[in-house]
């Protein structure tokens, strides 16, 4: 596959262009699902970006929509069958977050909030694995050492000379006292965390357990947001055994709003460094 070719981003931007043809048509996804003898949660799902798209697919909503532009036809066809080819990621099989690897992958910059644990983009690979292990209790050990390798080629974004992500991580305090694998562990990721926040394009920010509550205490969340503005941002919310991805305007401008209090409370970055090396003190001292 091409390496400009992001199977997940191809499905989001055809599926935004389905919507608007079907919008334009003044039809509803019922009425279009029953035009083709399918169930309606086909069509949002096409036009969510969640589900493959075949070029017959498309095919077929150009004649309900009747769009007579040849070029726009064939534009369509060619983002279909784009959509169809595998990203990186389906080199290691079934990844349950498979679509938010895609978007991530085509990210331009990244805001998320952790309360739990060291982010994984920031994350070592002795770290990485005994979270996973923990976590996933039942897995096999290839299927963890599958998921942590996973893991670390998505950190190569943060290292992309020419197209790094820009990545803003506010952490809470628990994830720096929360003792991962041992001690030493801990020791050698949080420092690993300082030294990652040194890079231009990376900012880390603690919330103290002082702030009390604060905007983030729901639970863990992120917002993407692509250079091309035809992409919408999008939140995700990471769950068990479904993700949540949020994509409509008035959504993701409530979570950012919420982000940018959650900035506003934390420890600035030096506070930030200054806090995480009397961790490391604290977990070398045992």
């Amino acid at each position: 596959m091409a390496s400009n070719v992001n199977p997940t981003v191809r499905r989001r931007r055809l599926g935004q262009e389905l919507r608007k043809l079907r919008e334009a048509k003044n039809m509803t996804a019922e009425q279009v699902a029953e035009r083709l003898l399918v169930s309606q949660s086909k069509i949002s799902r096409l036009e969510n970006g969640r589900r493959s798209i075949s070029q017959r697919d498309v095919r077929d909503l150009c004649g309900v929509y009747e769009v007579e532009d040849e070029r726009m036809v064939d534009s369509l066809m060619q983002m279909a069958k784009d959509s169809r080819q595998q990203g990186w990621w389906h080199a290691f099989g079934d990844i349950p977050y498979s679509v938010y690897i895609g978007l991530e992958t085509d990210a331009e910059s990244l805001r998320m909030y952790e309360p739990q644990i060291i982010p994984g983009l920031l994350q070592t690979h002795a770290y990485a694995e005994a979270v996973i292990t923990g976590a996933l209790p039942e897995s096999t050990p290839a299927d963890i050492e599958k998921r942590v390798t996973v893991r670390t080629r998505r950190q190569e974004r943060i290292r992309d000379e020419e197209r790094p992500l820009r990545l803003w991580a506010v952490i809470d305090e628990g994830a720096l006292h929360r003792i991962v694998g041992s001690r030493q562990l801990m020791v050698e990721q949080l420092e690993h965390l300082i030294e990652q926040s040194h890079l231009p394009h990376v900012t880390v920010q603690v919330i103290p357990f002082e702030m009390g509550a604060h905007p983030g205490i729901s639970g863990q969340y992120s917002i993407l947001e692509f250079p091309d503005t035809s992409d919408s941002s999008v939140v995700y919310i990471e769950g068990v055994t479904s993700d949540l991805y949020l994509e409509k305007a008035q959504d993701v401008g409530k979570y950012s709003v919420m982000y940018e209090h959650l900035r506003a409370q934390a420890l600035n970055v030096e506070q930030t460094r200054d806090y995480i090396s009397e961790m490391v003190k604290k977990h070398a001292r045992g």
